[in-house]
């Protein structure tokens, strides 16, 4: 696996390791609620569901961590991780905000497309 494919693939997963601790942990903060656009009210009442998401967030991270571990070896595992991302960054950004696609879909597809050119 090329460096910058394992480069990206890296930042896409310290992206997912940041929506995990946002969803987790700083959901209902200042700085929780200024990124998600949500009022306490709301925030409390998804609370627990934001929570569940960031450990799918987790999850996708460690995957891909996973396979960057395993080199070469790990092609397979990356590539289904990112896919996975891909569909996650589309879905959101059909369903809930068009960012979603920038900021979660965007940067996989282009670590999707580094690690096809190995």
């Amino acid at each position: 696996m090329s460096l910058a494919a394992t480069l990206a693939i890296l930042i896409v997963a310290l992206l997912h390791l940041g929506f995990l601790v946002l969803e987790m942990f700083l959901w209902d903060t200042k700085l929780g609620l200024r990124i998600f656009g949500h009022s306490k009210e709301n925030a409390a009442s998804t609370k627990t569901l934001a929570a569940n998401q960031g450990l799918y967030n987790g999850f996708l991270a460690a995957g891909l961590l996973w396979g960057v571990s395993l080199g070469a070896e790990g092609f397979a595992i990356n590539l289904f991780f990112l896919c996975c991302i891909i569909i996650a960054g589309l879905f959101g950004a059909l369903t809930v905000s068009k960012i979603i696609f920038y900021v979660q879909g965007l940067p996989a597809i282009l670590a999707l497309l580094l690690l096809l050119l190995t």
